[in-house]
């Protein structure tokens, strides 16, 4: 599943198994299709970067399981985070709402 994240700021779309947790991290429910109105995307956006700052940062693994190859950092939940960090900077600023939704063929269902 992906989720569409939508504002007058900007948007992006994300894989929900990755959208999800963040969505959580800003104190929602995590309820798709959802919004965080105006009035709390500075909370929100404060909330997740807490959330953000006490997450563990895994380790580097070898790249398919293999001992002989190098470590590869695996993209950490800061990372992962980003868009949406910098949708709810541009939305705290221009004062509107951040909606998502789940998308399917394009077109954002209710």
């Amino acid at each position: 599943m992906v989720i569409r994240f939508e504002s007058t700021a900007g948007g992006f779309i994300m894989l929900a198994e990755h959208a999800l947790p963040l969505i959580r991290m800003t104190g929602h429910s995590g309820a798709v299709p959802g919004a965080i109105p105006a009035a709390d995307v500075a909370r929100a956006l404060a909330t997740l970067r807490a959330a953000l700052a006490a997450a563990p940062v895994p380790a580097p693994t070898a790249a398919g399981g293999h001992e002989d190859e190098p470590a590869t950092p695996p993209v950490s939940l800061r990372q992962r985070a980003f868009a949406l960090t910098d949708l709810l900077e541009r939305a705290a600023r221009k004062g509107c709402d951040v909606q998502w939704a789940e998308e399917a063929g394009g077109v954002l269902r209710p």
